[in-house]
């Protein structure tokens, strides 16, 4: 999992003093071998376990559900390797498809949990960069007592390479359990170079965007996008639960790794993280008039560049779960 070391200094972390972590890069092989990743089970031709089930999705896309014995669900595209539905043992499903969203193999999957990688928001690449546009293939699948585990993996080749001419390995573990949706992201530089990104799991929440709320980020330092994106303003956010009463477009620098979602469907849903170090907040408004009432986007981030060696891997975690 994640090798953490610990520094003597501390700082405040959205109002709370927490001790200084940095992330102490390994080798592949280390890191692989201590998050159970390393045996490899190719997608061609590979027995997959039991509660895994390969389908044609929308636009005859390949699709895999996921079925825990504990009666939860979820439903992962290998296109864009985009988690798009996830149903916990109560049969609601708590992630949204956006109406207009495209399944053809050309466009992103716009709902569910997609990938922003290499680089997350616009800049010298195309928004949110390629991961989300690539075919994942899937390297392993389990069951651990009775739920279903699953991981992807995506590599460069000369799409991604077109617009970021490096080598790397991307490896997604996917863990299905009764009330709870956890996954694993674990980025490696395979080149002979170094590199550096940005990430983030662009997570789409079914809500009633009007009865929605967040809380959890008092005290964190934000960027709010709105009303111009291209100079966001600096502020502290002084609110104890944040709401979405209009456009909302606000990042949350060092954000707790502990956050509460309101849906206002009548669910709590809690978004756990470890080394997702900011979080996004994100309604369109009536930029998009038909949907943007039925969901909130709570989104874990790196905005700031991760930097890798050679063989150096970087690793995070979220995990949403719901009582």
């Amino acid at each position: 999992m994640l090798k953490f070391e610990a520094a003597g200094d501390s700082y405040t972390r959205c109002g709370t003093q927490t001790k200084m972590a940095t992330l102490s890069m390994v080798p592949t092989s280390t890191l692989l071998a201590s998050s159970n990743l390393g045996r490899v089970n190719r997608y061609s031709g590979m027995a997959f376990a039991s509660s895994v089930k390969e389908v044609k999705g929308e636009g005859n896309l390949p699709k895999l559900v996921l079925t825990s014995t504990h009666g939860s669900e979820a439903e992962i595209y290998l296109f864009g390797g985009c988690v798009t539905s996830w149903k916990a043992a109560s049969g609601k499903d708590l992630l949204f498809v956006r109406p207009d969203a495209v399944f053809n193999g050309q466009k992103p999957i716009s709902g569910g949990i997609p990938h922003c990688f290499p680089q997350f928001g616009p800049g010298p690449m195309q928004q949110h960069g390629f991961a989300r546009n690539m075919n994942w293939s899937v390297v392993d699948s389990e069951n651990v007592e009775g739920n279903p585990v699953v991981t992807l993996e995506l590599k460069d080749g000369p799409y991604s390479r077109s617009m970021w001419d490096f080598s790397f390995q991307a490896l997604y573990k996917v863990i299905l359990n009764k009330n709870s949706l956890s996954t694993e992201l674990v980025i490696t530089n395979t080149d002979k170079k170094p590199f550096s990104f940005s990430t983030a799991l662009h997570t789409y929440f079914s809500a009633s965007v009007t009865g929605a709320s967040v809380k959890g980020l008092k005290g964190c330092k934000s960027l709010n996008k709105d009303p111009d994106p291209t100079n966001p303003l600096e502020g502290k956010e002084e609110r104890d639960v944040v709401t979405f009463p209009g456009f909302v477009d606000c990042i949350y620098l060092d954000a707790p790794n502990v956050l509460h979602l309101d849906n206002g469907l009548g669910d709590i849903i809690t978004v756990k993280n470890t080394n997702w170090s900011d979080t996004v907040l994100w309604n369109p408004y009536l930029q998009m008039e038909a949907c943007y009432r039925d969901f909130v986007c709570v989104e874990n981030a790196k905005i700031g560049k991760v930097q890798l060696e050679p063989e150096q891997s970087w690793s995070a975690i979220q995990h949403l779960s719901i009582d």
